[in-house]
């Protein structure tokens, strides 16, 4: 702050023009023994000093009445700035819905699986058996691995690795009851592996282990189940359309029309739109699958078969969304570019497998 605002400095002589000759404040001084200093262009700080023609106009602020005092260190009340008006700024057009995962990796990597799974389930079934193998392991690798690095759960991959293959060939070889005999006989190996280490955990590492067990491989054994039949390879073809039909139906809509969250504290980027895109999809590609791929069927027995897939295939979804959330991972893996890992891809199919098997065998027979 300048000295001026408080009054001249003690020594110094008179200021201003010879009509104002106003005494500087501090001691008296004589005028003709004082040091003669230069002139300095600042309005002392006294009453009516240094206005304009405009004399009898009232002061508009703080700054007219102190003699400029304010004007050197700044306004005193928020009120007395002037404030400029603020400028918006123009709004943003709006953003086209862009989707959440890189489409062309996806679609790409889309092909290529269906490429080797309609090859396969074609020329020669069992090379279809060892594809469903090498999916129930990889996925069984990535779901125990996820669960020793977010919550340090040691579920024993080897005796679920070796159980889960056989579970899926006992199953095409010997029907149902080879696969509830090979899950037992898992679950068993599970305990007593588990044994091995100390009893620290134990509890839930078996829990986990014996889960793993029912959730991946088991529920894979009903598309091998599917596969024994006569026309084995149309119905598991039906079952592989309707799903992926009902999950391209429920992401579509739900893209352009979602608006409604359907289950928000488990996936919050599903609709209760995009779930009516899922039943509509699927019922009309249930219809023509069973009217065109099966034999015996019935448009209508599509329609009710596209409802429960449609159903199946969301809450499969959702249970895996649940399983991710908990343990605080985005994806179980990345081997699949555009899809995460083979998890993510089978989280819709686990689930759906069992429905389709059980409505196919009621409505045409297991033949």
């Amino acid at each position: 702050m300048n000295d001026s605002s408080w009054g001249a400095p003690q020594g110094a002589g008179y200021w201003g023009t010879p009509e104002m000759r106003v005494a500087p404040a501090g001691p008296a001084h004589d005028v003709h023994g004082a040091q003669q200093t230069r002139p300095m262009p600042i309005v002392p700080d006294v009453p009516d000093a240094g206005r304009d023609a405009d004399a009898d106009a009232e002061p508009q602020s703080r700054d007219d009445r102190d003699g400029g005092a304010a004007r050197i260190s700044g306004p005193l009340f928020r009120d007395e700035m002037p404030q400029e008006p603020m400028s918006t700024p123009p709004p943003s057009p709006p953003q086209k819905k862009r989707a959440g995962r890189d489409l062309r990796a996806a679609i790409g990597v889309g092909v290529g699986l269906g490429a080797v799974i309609g090859v396969s389930l074609f020329i020669v079934k069992a090379v279809f058996i060892g594809v469903i193998v090498i999916a129930v392991v990889v996925g069984l690798w990535e779901l125990t691995s996820r669960l020793q690095e977010r919550k340090g759960i040691k579920a024993p991959l080897i005796p679920l690795a070796v159980g889960g293959a056989a579970m899926v060939v006992a199953g095409y070889a010997r029907g149902p009851e080879g696969a509830w005999v090979a899950m037992a006989l898992t679950a068993l190996a599970v305990l007593v592996w588990r044994m091995t280490e100390p009893p620290e955990g134990y509890l839930k590492d078996v829990t986990a282990g014996v889960f793993a067990a029912f959730y991946v491989p088991f529920l894979a054994t009903f598309v091998a189940l599917l596969l024994t039949a006569d026309d084995g390879s149309w119905r598991v073809l039906t079952f592989l359309v309707l799903t992926v039909v009902s999950d391209t139906g429920a992401y579509a809509v739900g893209w352009r029309f979602g608006k409604h969250k359907l289950a928000p504290r488990i996936s919050p980027g599903k609709t209760r739109e995009g779930l009516l895109g899922a039943v509509a999809f699927a019922m009309v590609a249930g219809a023509l699958c069973m009217e065109f791929l099966i034999d015996d069927g019935a448009w209508w027995q599509g329609l009710l078969l596209g409802l429960a897939v449609a159903a199946s295939a969301t809450l499969g979804d959702l249970g895996e969304s649940m399983i991710k959330r908990d343990l605080g991972i985005k994806d179980m893996g990345t081997l699949l570019p555009g899809h995460g890992g083979i998890m993510d891809r089978l989280d819709s199919l686990l689930p759906t497998a069992p429905v389709v098997w059980l409505l196919l065998v009621l409505f045409v027979g297991s033949g």
